[in-house]
């Protein structure tokens, strides 16, 4: 059993820190919480008592009945300050949701209240999952204190993209979900995460790989029609997860892009939840610097809408909607005309039926990657939504020529192992 503190700052996804607080309870750990002033506008101190067994505390004035002490363990003899006694006890500590405006006061130091009075007396892990509108997400003074933050060792949980709580409103910033975060505490509990900088991921252990960053995308992008009906594809991202479960067995620090995968993530991993192509080319650009090796699996739609609607669409008794489709932008094509020359590129070709290497070859040079993995989706026993696959590994000599490597039918875990047995070889010719 491990002792987690959390701390709940204000906005509308407090209530899902009762459910991360039962998630914790059923595994076994000892939870005693936190709160700011604001978040008692959206969950009450009772509520998150009664899941934990312990007193909530919200000021550092206040006393603690407990005195520190987490369930299951003795009182101490005398009344220690809060603030200080609840980290010094505590094996980590989380902070979920995390809002804008305490994710700021985290990276500037300041403690004027429990929560940030706690996070700065704190000497185990911190781990933080944002929540917030996605304007204030993505605004430059709230990514460079997530920065600051994980150059610091905090461990922080990328939020999800969906519906926001604003009437209509979508985009990323969503807390992630309750599973999640309680997988990356017991992470860091485990020692899985080294709470490095992005440009020094966490490692596993020794392996041949563990020198490299890893970028993975993963799933399949879906591009709005109107508020629920979307353009999208197949893809489930099981071959994207295989790669970078691969990758972590190797010792690499890996980062996943993940466009509405609903599969668990791999552990030990850096997840980032995108939906649409746009957002996944945003994710791509922020991430693609700090790696060594890309592995371009997601399934990015060529098209989207126009203009997708703002609303539902109704059904009015017509017999046809037309919808406008434009190209999207691509993504591996532009990110390859940023590559340093340490970097190894490998894309993803789902062809149908013939012609699939010739296609192949032709992205191969066309976008400028080093290896392209092809695969053939009109065969019902592979790709998409199953867990095999037969795959050629195309890779470039030199021109537009390239040497083609065969797969036969095999396990996503087996293809996935070829796949990085591939990249060693292109690493190690270079």
């Amino acid at each position: 059993m491990s002792r987690i503190l959390l701390g709940v700052s204000g906005g509308i996804a407090a209530y899902k820190a009762l459910e991360l607080v039962r998630l914790m309870t059923d595994a076994g750990h000892a939870i005693r919480v936190v709160q700011t002033p604001a978040s008692r506008r959206f969950v009450g101190e009772a509520s998150f008592a009664a899941l934990t067994g312990a007193p909530v505390l919200v000021s550092e004035f206040e006393r603690d009945p407990a005195r520190g002490a987490f369930p299951g363990q003795p009182l101490p003899e005398h009344e220690p300050l809060s603030h200080l006694e609840l980290v010094a006890r505590a094996e980590v500590y989380v902070i979920a949701p995390a809002s804008a405006n305490t994710i700021a006061k985290l990276a500037a130091g300041l403690a004027d209240n429990l929560l940030s009075s706690c996070a700065l007396a704190a000497g185990c892990p911190l781990v933080i999952a944002p929540a917030m509108n996605n304007r204030m997400y993505e605004h430059p003074a709230t990514q460079a204190n997530l920065q600051t933050l994980r150059e610091r060792g905090a461990r922080i949980v990328e939020p999800d993209s969906g519906r926001l709580a604003s009437h209509g409103e979508q985009g990323i910033g969503r807390l992630a979900e309750p599973a999640r975060i309680l997988t990356a505490c017991e992470e860091v509990l485990a020692g899985a995460y080294a709470g490095a900088a992005r440009s020094d991921r966490a490692r596993v252990g020794e392996g041949s790989w563990s020198d490299l960053n890893v970028l993975v995308t993963a799933g399949g992008t879906r591009e709005p029609i109107d508020s629920v009906r979307f353009v999208g594809n197949s893809s489930s991202g099981r071959m994207g997860l295989a790669l970078a479960r691969a990758a972590r067995e190797r010792g690499a620090g890996v980062t996943v892009i993940a466009a509405n995968v609903a599969l668990a993530p791999p552990a030990g991993v850096i997840w980032r939840e995108v939906s649409t192509a746009a957002e996944l080319q945003q994710a791509c650009e922020d991430e693609f610097p700090a790696c060594d090796v890309l592995l371009m699996a997601a399934a990015v739609a060529d098209f989207r809408p126009a203009r997708p609607a703002e609303g539902k669409i109704k059904k009015t008794g017509r017999e046809r909607l037309q919808v406008e489709l434009e190209p999207t932008a691509d993504v591996i094509a532009g990110l390859a005309k940023q590559r340093r020359p340490d970097q190894t590129l490998v894309g993803f070709a789902a062809e149908h039926g013939e012609r699939a290497i010739e296609r192949g070859h032709a992205k191969l040079a066309g976008k400028g990657l080093d290896a392209v993995v092809v695969n053939d989706i009109s065969r019902t026993d592979i790709g998409f939504e199953v867990d095999a696959n037969e795959v050629t590994i195309l890779t470039a000599t030199g021109g537009e020529s390239g040497i083609a490597r065969h797969v036969p039918r095999a396990s996503k875990t087996e293809i996935a192992g070829a796949i990085l047995d591939a990249v060693e070889g292109l690493r190690a010719d270079r």
